[in-house]
């Protein structure tokens, strides 16, 4: 950024994927290609209709759910619908600096100065509707996001934290005691990956603890290489340990006869042994210039 934080549009779109617009997905699309079959093709795709319980239905807004080309269709909508009307329109009107940061339908815009940030929450919900799209009220929020100028900032001036994207935001210290932005994983992500892992150990606690082992492993792999970043270690080993209470308890209830403790789960972990947490990707030169 550039900007020693600022204010956050920490934005939620309410069911995104339900509520494309045929009409408006079709000039959208038109402006970008002539080839008429290509055309004919996506027409037949949003026509296609939705299997659901042995039912079609044939929505008349929205993306084909579980289409190969619904992700594709719904970032061209979003591109053009946000990324830029912002770039157009809105960052030539502001006063201070600002930016978008989008993935999919998931996005967060930051603003130099307040008042910007105001305007632009005020106007993006008039934006969205005019394309049959809507913001959720109690999931789209401005966050003060500044760098603390201390332990004695007042309660009001003190910053926020945001999601994005499966990580938390806020302001910590670093090593030496400059104010960085950092990052650990989020409690909603935290606890869904929790409850995954355990809902599958309760259905596979029977299978042999070599098939057990190698599919924790490649979950636990798949977790620490998307959350493994600098600061996170934390929530990195928090994950693991959680994990591994898991595995035992589940283990425990294999039979009523041969009770798992804390012994013999350590044996097993000898044999069969989990991934240690690890940071993948260093932030530090992204956390030092916020």
């Amino acid at each position: 950024m550039g900007m020693n934080g600022g204010w956050v549009l920490d934005a939620d779109i309410r069911q995104y994927f339900d509520k494309l617009d045929h009409a408006h997905l079709r000039e959208i699309l038109a402006k970008r290609m002539q080839d008429g079959v290509i055309k004919r093709l996506i027409g037949k795709w949003l026509k296609a209709g939705v299997l659901d319980k042995g039912c079609i239905t044939h929505p008349e807004t929205g993306t084909p759910q579980g289409g190969v080309i619904s992700p594709l269709l719904a970032n061209i909508y979003l591109h053009e619908v946000l990324d830029v009307w912002f770039e157009r329109e809105v960052k030539s009107r502001l006063q201070g600096r600002a930016f978008l940061v989008r993935y999919a339908d998931d996005f967060i815009m930051g603003f130099e100065l307040e008042v910007d940030a105001r305007r632009v929450h005020a106007v993006l919900p008039k934006r969205f509707e005019k394309y049959g799209l809507t913001l959720h009220p109690e999931k789209t929020r401005l966050v003060q996001f500044s760098k603390p100028r201390g332990p004695k900032d007042p309660p009001d001036r003190r910053p926020g934290h945001f999601d994005f994207l499966g990580f938390t935001h806020y302001w910590g210290t670093s090593k030496n005691g400059r104010w960085v932005v950092k990052r650990k994983t989020a409690k909603s992500r935290f606890s869904r990956a929790i409850k995954r892992i355990g809902e599958w150990m309760s259905r596979n606690r029977h299978r042999p603890l070599k098939e057990q082992q190698r599919a924790l492993w490649q979950k636990l792999r798949g977790h620490f290489q998307y959350y493994g970043i600098t600061g996170n270690s934390k929530s990195l080993g928090n994950f693991h340990y959680r994990v591994t209470r898991l595995w035992r308890k589940w283990l425990d209830r294999r039979s009523q006869r041969a009770k798992v403790n804390w012994g013999k789960m350590n044996r097993i972990l000898e044999r069969y042994p989990l991934p240690k947490p690890i940071t993948y990707r260093s932030l530090l030169n992204h956390a030092a210039n916020p």
